[in-house]
């Protein structure tokens, strides 16, 4: 025994090895040879071989074979129950045969084709949570002497081994699964949906943009789709595999946007209990998705642009700096250029977030593509909802393509999503979409009012309507309303709109 413990050193150590090694199962076939080759190595045997059970032909396959005629016992299956290993695999319990000649269960039909003289075999099963997955065995020893019970010891733990590097190896490729097809959901999730011209033309600029760092600004109105095009963006390009993480700059005040952006300390403030980290570490090689920028606030511009001049940053209370590989795409439904105009915008962050400018147009400006996206949308509430059939009828489509939208695909996916809700599960009929169009009202029209009451209830109403019209964007409502944006904002701001 102590001769024999001698020889055990070094493959012990290449045991302790395999453990640590079972866990992460970077390369399973790689481990399952090292598994079987050291366990023949300390049992000193002849030949090993690890053989895996197909669950629906019912046969054992050799996965893994050790000895002189390991190439040529790879060729062959064996049936569940047939020969030693089947046996062990259908049983589930081991078996060590001292003579395999005197034993009926002996299937020598694989050692007489390959010419491989077989006395005794060791077979040890392979489980998974009670399943069997094959069986682990080893033929003769190298000094001619027969295999010890106290062999099948180690053999088991072998088996063990093996079983549960499978077992890791089947977890991985599940989580790998799952990813992919979470992938493939969100990836059908956040399709952009139409054939229009204005809509091709942003796709392909798209497409041709994702392949640079180059920082994107998209612009458009709200419920245009900007967080798509931008998800577009960063899966066409060589960081799709990467993180693409989304803050939405106007949801959040200056303190709480700087935390969220670059992280903090522990302790860097009331209530900073931990270390936090920002969303520029989050999308470190990947994407930064910056939504709603023009709301972001003159200090927290300064502190952006120096981040994006200088490619480092401090985390709140910090004094390490970090930096990051990171792709900024910003968007915003502003105009722009007139924030800068007026001072609220600096022109400096603009020229470095605007390298690309990419605009999304209105729905109301791309009105044929809007069968596409509301059969696309009723497809998808639809399934939602369990039912097996549902159409538009042509009058709701007609209604559809008459009304402007000025919420534009967001409203469009709301109104359908109710329509499937609150319809009669076969047919969207017009009175089931949340949609009017502009209403038929004279305001200022009423006994008791001055003419001048009148005239400025009229404006308001007016204005009121062309904002709405133009998604709220100023600049598009002065123009259509032929009036200067400056004049337009001074009405606003007194009719308290």
């Amino acid at each position: 025994m102590n001769g024999r413990s001698l020889t055990y050193d070094s493959p012990i150590d290449r045991l302790k090895e395999i453990s640590t090694w079972v866990s992460s199962v970077l390369d399973l076939d790689r481990l399952l040879e090292l598994i079987i080759d050291t366990a023949t190595q300390m049992m000193q045997a002849k030949a090993s071989s690890l053989l895996l059970l197909d669950q629906k032909s019912r046969k054992l396959y050799f996965k893994v074979a050790v000895g002189e005629k390991k190439e040529e016992v790879r060729k062959y299956e064996i049936d569940l129950g047939q020969g030693i290993a089947g046996f062990v695999a259908e049983k589930g319990e081991p078996l060590l045969i001292p003579d395999v000649r005197k034993d009926p269960r002996w299937y020598k039909k694989i050692s007489e084709s390959i010419g491989f003289q077989t006395r005794s075999i060791a077979c040890v099963p392979m489980k998974v949570d009670s399943e069997i997955i094959g069986v682990v065995e080893i033929i003769d020893k190298e000094d001619g002497s027969p295999i010890q019970t106290e062999d099948m010891k180690i053999l088991t733990v072998f088996g063990d081994l093996a079983s549960k590097a499978i077992s890791n190896a089947r977890k991985i490729n599940q989580v790998k699964r799952e990813n992919r097809d979470l992938k493939e959901e969100l990836g059908n999730k956040y399709q952009i949906i139409g054939e229009s011209k204005s809509l091709r033309k942003v796709i392909s600029d798209a497409f041709k943009v994702a392949n640079s760092k180059s920082s994107t600004l998209i612009l458009g109105e709200s419920g245009t789709g900007k967080e798509l095009l931008a998800r577009l963006i960063h899966r066409a390009g060589p960081r799709k595999d990467k993180p693409m993480i989304v803050l939405n700059c106007a949801a959040l005040p200056e303190t709480l946007l700087e935390s969220e952006l670059f992280g903090h300390e522990k302790g860097a403030f009331t209530g900073a209990e931990s270390r936090k980290i920002g969303k520029f570490e989050l999308a470190d090689g990947g994407s930064l998705f910056l939504d709603e920028i023009g709301e972001m606030t003159p200090e927290m511009q300064a502190k952006l642009l120096r981040v994006l001049q200088e490619g480092l940053f401090y985390r709140v209370g910090g004094n390490t700096p970090i930096s990051v590989d990171v792709r900024i795409i910003s968007a915003t439904n502003k105009d722009i250029s007139q924030e800068i105009h007026d001072g609220r915008f600096r022109e400096d962050l603009y020229y470095r977030l605007n390298v690309v400018q990419i605009h999304m147009p209105a729905l109301r400006e791309i009105k044929e593509d809007i069968p596409l996206l509301a059969t696309y949308f009723l497809k998808i509430f639809t399934q939602e909802k369990g039912l097996l059939y549902l159409m538009i009828s042509e009058s709701a489509m007609e209604q559809m393509l008459a009304y402007d939208w000025p919420g534009n695909v967001r409203e469009l996916s709301n109104a359908l999503e109710r329509a499937v809700v609150m319809g009669n599960g076969q047919e969207i009929l017009p009175e089931d979409l949340p949609i009017w169009g502009p209403k038929e009202s004279h305001p200022g029209m009423q006994v008791g009012l001055t003419l001048k009451e009148a005239m400025e209830s009229f404006k308001k109403e007016f204005i009121a309507l062309n904002l709405k019209h133009t998604g709220g964007n100023r600049s598009k409502a002065a123009k259509v309303m032929d009036v200067q944006r400056t004049y337009l904002s001074r009405l606003i701001s007194k009719y308290q709109l």
